[in-house]
């Protein structure tokens, strides 16, 4: 009898896992939304009119300060239990400071002197779906593999950057080489972007690849779901004169 019953609690326990699994699995996998990577917006119809003149007879040069508009963020790639296909986490902020200070010419070409932007990383709030719902989870998790506490921005920084002189409706492509620093660790990278005037306004949009270890910092952990160390860091910044 007392076999028997052992027997029947194992069974019952082993079912409510399956159904524990089965349960996760129907609300956190399926149907799906990650928004697409940061990058340039069209130029404001409103501002361009009066602004672009008026950018395009003073140059660049001069110091610019981050704006509203901003935006900053990870997204990376994460497997649900019993699925084959990864999904894409992707969470942003709107918390980003920082600037930087123009010289040259459109003729001769503009050299960004001093370039700081600094992300507050206790604002990063997930904004990928699943199943209609916003996995805002994931963000305590994440805070907790950052130590937003001790840790809480993260900033790049870079002296020399070489940007042709962009007028508004134009894109250029620029190359970022700088110091990025999160988690209290600093490496060294460089930031694919394009740039271009948005009426009176510098728009600076782009990507950088990292891995979590590179910052020491290990990749999330929770139950039925594997994350990938590899993650990539974008951002759609607008800077006014300052």
């Amino acid at each position: 009898m007392k076999g028997r019953l052992i027997v029947a609690a194992v069974a019952i326990a082993a079912v409510l896992a399956l159904g524990g699994g089965t349960i996760y699995i129907y609300f956190f996998s399926g149907l799906r939304s990650s928004p697409t990577a940061l990058g340039l917006s069209s130029p404001s119809p409103a501002t361009s009119a009066s602004a672009t003149p008026s950018a395009a007879s003073t140059g660049l040069a001069g110091s610019w300060e981050v704006t509203t508009g901003s935006l900053a963020g990870y997204r990376v790639k994460e497997l649900f239990a019993g699925e084959s296909t990864k999904h894409e986490a992707v969470a942003r902020t709107s918390t980003v400071s920082g600037g930087l200070t123009v010289s040259g010419d459109a003729t001769s070409g503009y050299q960004v002197t001093s370039i700081t932007i600094t992300v507050n990383l206790s604002d990063l709030h997930s904004v990928d779906t699943v199943v209609g719902r916003n996995v805002s989870q994931r963000d305590g998790i994440v805070d907790r593999q950052l130590e937003v506490q001790q840790f809480p921005t993260a900033t790049f920084t870079s002296s020399s950057v070489s940007i042709p002189g962009p007028v508004s409706g134009q894109q250029v492509s620029v190359s970022m080489p700088g110091m990025l620093t999160i988690h209290g660790v600093g490496k060294a990278v460089t930031v694919t972007a394009k740039a271009q005037l948005n009426g009176d306004r510098i728009e600076i949009a782009g990507s950088v690849a990292a891995t979590m270890a590179d910052f020491g910092v290990s990749p999330p952990f929770a139950p039925f779901v594997t994350v990938d160390s590899g993650v990539t860091i974008e951002f759609d910044i607008f800077l006014t004169r300052g």
